[in-house]
């Protein structure tokens, strides 16, 4: 856990920051004294979440946005500038997902998934990255990818490649725009217990027990692991560190071999 105020000032967007990896990343930011800006398709979810995050005194706005649409990212990022003067963090951790085998999926399920998180991520990270890099102050972007981006994800390939891509976007940003003083880091989560999606993935006992079978370390991570980690990444104490995808899974993509368990 970082000291307090190691954020302390900056302007951080998180998209699909309504609820939980995204939530857990805000608050985090929240007590490390940064300025939020939270992003989502849904009032819904940014509504309680800005109140939530207010009532404990920081400066945080909502920007309803869909990441599909350029305009609406243009309109989220001119609304950070307007309120705060400036961007010193994304956080790309808006997705969408869900599960299909590969003949079954249509192209536009296909499309729905690419569209937010490898064309939503490139749309984020380019408007951003103009605003960092007309600053002249640089700045920090962190995805939110997957370990199935490599292993690849049957069942999700649409989420799969679109995560890949976004492995590769970091990567190659990650050099393009270092002489601007940007940082592109990455954070594969595996299994995360949420009220969301996690407490419906894990509900059933015999699938839960199934699950943690392949997870080395021996539990489902917490919201607050990726959320400190996160912190790290974008903070100053990790300024030699661009161009990694910082895997948290309690080895659950490791442990495959002949004496896997």
């Amino acid at each position: 856990m970082l000291p307090e105020k190691s954020l302390d000032g900056r302007v951080a967007i998180i998209t699909g920051g309504g609820t939980g990896i995204g939530f857990g990343i805000a608050s985090e930011y929240a007590r490390l004294g940064a300025r939020l800006v939270l992003a989502s398709r849904s009032d819904k979810h940014l509504e309680p979440a800005a109140q939530a995050l207010a009532a404990g005194g920081v400066e945080v706005i909502t920007v309803r946005t869909d990441v599909r649409e350029p305009d609406d990212v243009d309109r989220m990022v001119d609304a950070a500038i307007a309120r705060f003067g400036g961007i010193d963090i994304l956080v790309n951790n808006a997705a969408g997902n869900f599960i299909c085998l590969a003949e079954k999926l249509s192209p536009h399920g296909w499309n729905a998934v690419v569209n937010i998180v490898l064309n939503g991520t490139f749309y984020c990270s380019r408007a951003v990255g103009l605003k960092m890099i007309e600053s002249g102050r640089g700045g920090n972007i962190l995805n939110i990818v997957a370990t199935y981006a490599w292993t690849g994800g049957p069942g999700t390939i649409h989420s799969a490649c679109a995560k890949a891509g976004v492995v590769c976007m970091t990567q190659t940003l990650a050099v393009e725009w270092a002489r601007h003083k940007i940082r592109v880091n990455a954070i594969a989560p595996g299994p995360v217990e949420t009220e969301g999606a996690g407490s419906k993935l894990w509900a059933d006992p015999d699938f839960r027990e199934a699950m943690l079978r392949g997870v080395p370390r021996g539990r489902i991570g917490t919201v607050e692991e990726i959320a400190h980690a996160s912190a790290y990444l974008v903070s100053d104490f990790a300024d030699f560190i661009t161009g990694e995808v910082l895997v948290m899974d309690g080895g659950q993509w490791l442990g495959k071999g002949m004496f896997g368990r």
